[in-house]
């Protein structure tokens, strides 16, 4: 074990890699529920895409952390399952198989792109400035996603703010749902503000951030997920921590509904139909561009962000994919691995596999090796038997993890010359934006995009890696297509 992940070399050893394995499996086993909720609205089978969840986070987290030997997790990305479910079913009309068949060759385009280095080439155009920016913004983000989970923020919006229920047109008239109300979309007029602190859990996870903290500052080893066990007893008696175990999600049941979705991308009511009609296809290309485009820059915003930060990608590394051939560095089959995770998904039946940013909860308590993945796969194929068990573990307690490993995160804004605006404002853009946005993509989009403003401005459009412009361009026209549908 120790000559396989090279845990000498990168300053580790088995038990904090273990450690950091089942922090990063409990800061995003939440995926475990929530993609099955989303996907299974369009009329998918809950508990399929359950087991489809597990086996696509499995296989691919089996194999960056075997193939590529670093610390990261992938699962069926937030974000993506949601453009699956409301734009691609339900506003664009496609049906559930139909958008498989559409993930299933969004995964074939990412295999292609990182196999002609195209994803490489796009690393090396992006200036280093931007990279530390893009780092501290994935440190927002986190913290981000953590304030939220831990029930820390409420939102209040007036009814003239309210844009659409359940993916459709607000109505005032609507007075009633069916199946209840599943999605608010709301526009400026929301307002974010401080809970008051009488809900249990976001007591609990009040608690739970100041343990963490004093762990984390006491350098205790397994700090973070010692702060996880605690925090998860603590809410035993405060009523957060649901004991009363499920079989909902059982190993039986999953199995037997799995044959509905595996390999229904590939039937007659997928693939089949999916280009059947002259008048779709160009918003089928489109539809396939957003799915790729989304997916490349969550990852690529990932690993630069925390890769960079904790040395798993170090200056050698980078010069090695810089200059070498085939899989030669560690980024190099990272980026294989992530890209091979979302075909390997929609075969089995779930959206966009993609290297998720709670990655960094591991790799805060330590994990430095793809031994830290392997220990996290192992968690996802466990869970297929034990979920009731899993879900135990609150979302409260894991959501000061992730507001301590947003703070470590961003002293990538230090790299930064703060006091030059040229450098700033697309710093900023890539940065903060991204953690308001709620969206890696959009941030490292917004981040790019007055970059190369900012150089037209200054009269340095040579500056511009051309890479870097022909992106851009791809950001913006992804936007409109997002626009018109």
């Amino acid at each position: 074990m120790e000559n396989f992940f090279k845990l000498r070399e990168n300053h580790t050893k088995v038990s904090t890699e273990v450690m950091a394995g089942l922090t990063t499996f409990f800061a995003m086993s939440y995926i475990l529920f929530v993609n099955p909720q989303l996907l299974s609205q369009t009329g998918m089978p809950y508990q399929a895409v359950f087991i489809a969840t597990i086996v696509a986070s499995a296989v691919g987290t089996l194999v960056m952390g075997l193939f590529a030997n670093v610390p990261y997790a992938l699962a069926p990305g937030m974000g993506l399952n949601a453009f699956f479910t409301y734009t691609v079913v339900f506003a664009l009309g496609y049906s559930w198989q139909q958008a498989l068949a559409l993930v299933f060759i969004c995964g074939i385009i990412n295999i292609l792109i990182t196999v002609t280095k195209i994803r490489k080439m796009i690393i090396m155009a992006i200036p280093e400035m931007m990279q530390h920016a893009i780092g501290g913004g994935i440190g927002v983000f986190v913290a981000y996603i953590g304030l939220k989970n831990a029930g820390f923020l409420q939102f209040t919006s007036d009814s003239s703010s309210i844009l659409s229920i359940n993916g459709a047109a607000y109505n005032a008239a609507t007075t009633s749902f069916k199946g209840g109300v599943t999605s608010v979309v709301s526009g400026g007029g929301i307002v974010p503000a401080l809970v008051n602190f009488t809900q249990s859990g976001a007591l609990l996870a009040l608690i739970g951030l100041v343990i963490m903290a004093a762990l984390v500052i006491k350098k205790v080893p397994g700090a973070v997920l010692i702060g996880i066990v605690l925090t998860t007893l603590i809410g035993i008696p405060m009523g957060v921590t649901d004991l009363s175990f499920h079989a909902s999600n059982s190993l039986g049941n999953s199995i037997a509904q799995l044959g509905t979705t595996f390999g229904a991308a590939f039937g007659s009511k997928g693939m089949g139909t999916l280009f059947s009609s002259g008048s779709q296809i160009l918003m089928t290309i489109m539809t396939i561009f957003a799915f790729s485009f989304s997916d490349t820059f969550d990852t690529l915003g990932t690993f630069i962000g925390t890769g960079r930060r904790s040395g798993i990608f170090s200056d050698q590394d980078i010069k090695e994919m810089e200059t070498g051939h085939g899989f030669s560095s560690k980024m190099d089959k990272a980026l294989f691995a992530d890209s091979i995770a979302t075909s390997i998904g929609s075969i089995f039946g779930t959206s966009n596999t993609t290297t998720y940013v709670e990655s960094a909860a591991g790799i805060g308590a330590g994990g430095r090796t793809g031994l830290t993945a392997v220990v996290t796969a192992a968690c996802f194929i466990v869970s297929a038997i034990f979920a009731p068990l899993i879900s135990v573990v609150p979302t409260q307690a894991v959501a000061p993890a992730l507001i301590l490993v947003g703070v470590m995160m961003m002293s990538s804004f230090k790299e930064i010359n703060w006091s030059d605006l040229a450098e700033a404002v697309p710093a900023f853009m890539a940065s903060v934006v991204m953690g308001l946005l709620y969206n890696i993509s959009y941030g490292i989009a917004a981040g790019f995009i007055f970059y190369c403003l900012v150089k037209i401005i200054e009269g340095k459009i040579r500056e511009i890696h051309p890479i870097l412009a022909i992106v851009s361009i791809g950001f913006i026209l992804n936007f409109i297509v997002l626009a018109v549908l």
